[in-house]
């Protein structure tokens, strides 16, 4: 089969790669960040421009081919590779080009976060992007984009100003406020329902290149009394602090104390987007909570945006739930750090994220997203390395998550969860602008060609 697609007529003058089963590089293509995605496509198409894209959705078409578009490769669902189909591969579309007077920056479809940060944060700028630097651009963007600068700027998709766009029927059109204005709108958190997204421009801020950031960690035995003050430190503080608690397992390495060294602990990461002194003074309160380990001060913006790699590698294996809380009470305060601390893998994060900010002022009807005014976002990260350990630490997971769900709000953010229900999907955009989302799935993709995502069925 991998052959008669090679020899499609589509295929004739592909500018970029194609690599199948039993070329070297294949099994290399096809891994994502979440090993536990095994999937073997009949062709990889390693695009190297917008017409290779277009060529690839052809011989989709003429074989009769699933579909899937890898970016970053970074969605815990494994949408990026699909068995059997064919994988149209956007790392080799990853330039950037960031105008300073502007402020403004395009980025390919296959660029990842740690390439935009590089490239803007030269000129003291940056866009809210992906906790990790080898998120892709795209389906971050594509889901909402949530991130450390969110409080301060919007969601990714608050500072969206274009995307380039390849139709399932292989036309190019590009979505603005002023060009194809119902499909930008759709694609401000409606996923890789209706295209694949070849470019995006986007609105930049300043940001560093020095932040006051980094990471202090508490003993977890005085967690639930520290997330009720952090609560309140939050509930309080400026759009400029930007962060997160997470409780987690320290690292057994000799720059964590004895004390608390490989075991559970509550952490809080994050940076002041502003004058390093104002976020010495600003992160204060927390220092006088006596930290086991304070690594907070002055530092590149771009180290910010790299904090959590060392404990997120590749090679793992995970399973992701999420939820919204219109209130932090403190009997869901006791239940999450109650299920945080008893973990099954020490691999495992359990995270509470606030927001507010600016993401709660993003104009209303501005994006599909609903779920603009809740507080908190908690975040359960099942992470594990033996392939044997999948049952247990799934079953972890959703355990941790139906508890939570008696505080939480019916939708999700998409990029958080690995399986999302039909109706929490729904719930996150709101029945008015799902049937939005469905119209313009309907005009761009009505045979649902683009459905390894979040998927949005065409009516």
């Amino acid at each position: 089969m991998a052959q008669a697609v090679l020899d499609s007529p589509a295929l004739e003058g592909f500018a970029g790669e194609l690599v199948r089963d039993g070329d070297p590089a294949y099994d290399e293509l096809r891994a994502v960040f979440n090993a536990a995605i095994d999937r073997k496509p009949a062709l990889i198409a390693r695009c190297a421009g917008v017409a290779d894209v277009i060529a690839a959705l052809a011989c989709a078409r003429e074989q009769g081919l699933d579909v899937s578009v890898r970016g970053g490769g970074h969605s815990v669902a494994g949408h990026a590779v699909v068995d059997g189909g064919l994988m149209i591969d956007l790392r080799p579309m990853s330039q950037v080009r960031v105008d300073p007077e502007q402020r403004t920056a395009w980025c390919g479809g296959g660029a990842n976060w740690g390439q935009l940060d590089r490239e803007t944060q030269a000129f003291g700028l940056a866009v809210t992007g992906g906790r990790m630097p080898d998120t892709g651009v795209g389906g971050l963007t594509l889901g909402g984009g949530s991130g450390w600068l969110e409080r301060k700027y919007g969601f990714t998709v608050d500072s969206l100003i274009s995307v380039e766009l390849v139709t399932a029927d292989g036309q190019l059109v590009v979505a603005s406020a002023d060009r194809n204005p119902e499909l930008f709108w759709a694609l401000k958190g409606g996923g890789g329902n209706f295209g694949v997204a070849t470019g995006f421009e986007f609105r930049l801020h300043e940001v560093g290149p020095l932040v006051y950031g980094g990471m202090m960690m508490f003993p977890a035995d005085g967690a639930v009394d520290l997330l009720k003050a952090y609560r309140a430190f939050m509930e309080d503080a400026p759009d400029e602090i930007c962060s997160g608690a997470a409780v987690l397992c320290a690292p057994p390495e000799e720059f964590v104390p004895e004390e608390v060294r490989g075991k559970p602990v509550l952490a809080v990461i994050g940076c002041y987007v502003g004058p390093i002194d104002a976020g010495e003074a600003a992160f204060g309160p927390l220092r006088e909570w006596g930290p086991a380990l304070s690594m907070m001060q002055p530092m590149p913006y771009t180290v910010v945006q790299q904090l959590i790699s060392p404990g997120n590698p590749p090679g793992r294996q995970h399973y992701w739930k999420a939820g919204f809380l219109d209130e932090l009470s403190d009997a869901a305060i006791e239940t999450f750090v109650s299920h945080a601390t008893n973990v099954v893998s020490p691999f495992q994060a359990s995270l509470m994220l606030p927001l507010g900010g600016m993401f709660a002022r993003a104009p209303e009807g501005d994006t599909p997203l609903k779920y603009r005014q809740a507080k908190w976002d908690y975040h359960v990260l099942g992470q594990w390395a033996d392939p044997a350990e999948a049952e247990r630490n799934i079953t972890w997971v959703r355990d941790f998550d139906a508890v939570m769900a008696e505080y939480a709000e019916e939708g999700v953010y998409v990029n958080f969860v690995a399986e999302p229900s039909d109706a929490a999907i729904k719930a996150g955009f709101g029945e008015e602008a799902y049937a939005r989302l469905v119209a313009v799935k309907d005009e761009y993709d009505p045979e649902n060609v683009f459905r390894s995502n979040t998927n949005i069925p065409p009516s």
